[in-house]
C-alpha cells in the first residue's frame, strides 16, 4: 500500500527549514538579551520562538550547538555589512577605509540590541573553543580586507605597516564599542565614529585630513 500524503516540494521543504531556522537563530538572541548567555537554554530559546524544544533539538542538536551558530550569524550579518560598504564605494583606498569605519558604527553592528551580544560571546572566547574558532576564521578575513586597504593606502616605503595600522584600527573601534557597551549614556556611536575619524587623521595626517570641527 502506499502512502497516498501528498509531500511538499523540495524548494518548500529547504525554504520552511530555511524559516525555522531563522526563527530559532533570532530567539537565541533575544533569550541571550534577556536570560544572559549563561542562562539561555535550548527551552528559552524554543519558549522564545513560540516553538517545542523537540524542534530546537532538531535544528541544533544541543545548546552548545545553537550558541555556535548564533555566533556565526552574528559574524556573517557583520562580514556582510561591511563587504556591502566596500562594494558601494570606489576604489580610492581612503573612501574604502572611511566606508569601513560608517559601517562599523552602524546601529547594525553596535547597536543596542547587538553589543550585548558580542560581549556575552567575547567573554567566553577563552573558555569555549568552538566560539574562538568562528571568532579566528573571521577576524582573519576582516584583518586581511584591511590590512590590504592599508597597504593601498600608505606609501611604498611604509607599506610593511598595514598589518599594524589594521590593528591598530580595530583596538580603536573595539575601545569604542566597549564604551557604548558599558556606558551607552555618556557615549553615542555618532561621537565614536567623529572621534576614530579624527585619531586617525592625527595618527597619519599627511595622507588623512582632519575631519571638520
Amino acid at each position: 500500500m502506499t502512502d497516498a500524503t501528498p509531500r511538499k516540494p523540495r524548494k518548500e521543504r529547504k525554504e520552511n527549514a530555511e524559516r525555522r531556522r531563522r526563527q530559532l537563530l533570532d530567539a537565541a538572541r533575544r533569550s541571550i538579551l534577556t536570560h544572559g548567555l549563561a542562562k539561555t537554554t535550548l527551552a528559552t530559546v524554543a519558549d522564545e520562538a513560540g516553538l517545542s524544544q523537540g524542534v530546537a533539538v532538531f535544528y541544533f542538536t544541543s545548546k552548545s550547538g545553537l550558541l555556535t551558530e548564533t555566533l556565526r550569524d552574528l559574524y556573517e550579518g557583520y562580514e556582510n555589512l561591511w563587504m556591502r560598504a566596500l562594494e558601494q564605494t570606489g576604489d580610492a583606498p581612503l573612501d574604502r577605509l572611511m566606508a569601513l569605519l560608517d559601517a562599523d558604527f552602524s546601529a547594525e553592528a553596535c547597536g543596542p540590541d547587538v553589543l550585548p551580544l558580542w560581549f556575552a560571546f567575547w567573554g567566553e572566547l577563552r573558555f569555549t573553543g568552538h566560539y574562538a574558532e568562528v571568532a579566528a576564521e573571521f577576524d582573519a578575513r576582516r584583518h586581511r580586507a584591511l590590512s590590504g586597504i592599508w597597504a593601498a593606502l600608505l606609501p611604498e616605503s611604509c607599506r610593511s605597516d598595514a598589518d599594524q595600522m589594521a590593528e591598530w584600527m580595530e583596538s580603536l573601534t573595539d575601545g569604542y564599542w566597549q564604551r557604548l557597551h558599558l556606558a551607552p549614556e555618556s557615549h553615542d556611536r555618532m561621537h565614536a565614529l567623529a572621534a576614530s575619524k579624527l585619531c586617525l587623521s592625527r595618527l597619519v595626517p599627511e595622507l588623512l585630513p582632519a575631519p571638520p570641527a
